[in-house]
């Protein structure tokens, strides 16, 4: 993540739109159960609100630094940090009751590693399990944002289809101006 997109997405103004509208448009009245699964914390603005409605969230971030600090600031909690790659992730397979991915999808540097990661994020949820998120899609204000960064925007079009290949059922895409949401059950 570049130094203006890692300053932005550690703002206050990010916190209040994650809070107030990412995070309730994403989650709804979602059940996520008991353990739940958060890919791509970052800075873990939304770690701080998803963790509020779980009794136990892992955050996965694969950058050193982030997942180090973001530790340390969340000791003590219901939230352990696993620096790790969600593309291949130390859990059992079936350990999760929910999996979340927050604005992380476009970062992944490829759409193999997407589809790898969405494969993995399969393997680690309990059969019935959900996995939600949201993304944005490609504009020239995202892609100026992500200048000198790594930018794979997912295009909602064809979403379904790839969260149906990695194992998920039941997919849901929605689309609202430059933001899509998904969600995805693992079949029982």
């Amino acid at each position: 993540m570049n130094a203006h997109h890692l300053v932005f997405c550690s703002s206050p103004e990010w916190a209040k739109v994650v809070e107030e509208q990412m995070i309730p448009w994403v989650v709804g009245q979602a059940d996520l159960g008991d353990d739940v699964l958060e890919v791509g914390s970052g800075p873990g603005l939304t770690t701080d609100v998803l963790r509020k409605r779980v009794p136990r969230l892992t955050a996965v971030e694969l950058d050193d630094d982030l997942a180090e600090k973001l530790s340390a600031r969340l000791a003590g909690t219901n939230v352990e940090v696993v620096q790790a790659d969600a593309t291949a992730m130390p859990f059992e397979t079936g350990r999760f009751s929910a999996a979340a991915s927050f604005t992380m999808l476009h970062h992944v540097p490829t759409t193999a590693l997407q589809d790898r990661m969405l494969a993995e994020l399969c393997r680690v949820l309990r059969p019935g399990g959900i996995l939600l998120g949201s993304d944005g899609m490609d504009t020239p204000e995202r892609r100026a944002a992500h200048e000198d960064d790594v930018f794979v925007p997912i295009d909602p079009a064809s979403f379904e289809q790839r969260l149906t290949a990695a194992g998920f059922a039941t997919v849901v895409v929605e689309t609202v101006k430059d933001r899509f949401r998904f969600l995805a059950t693992k079949p029982l």
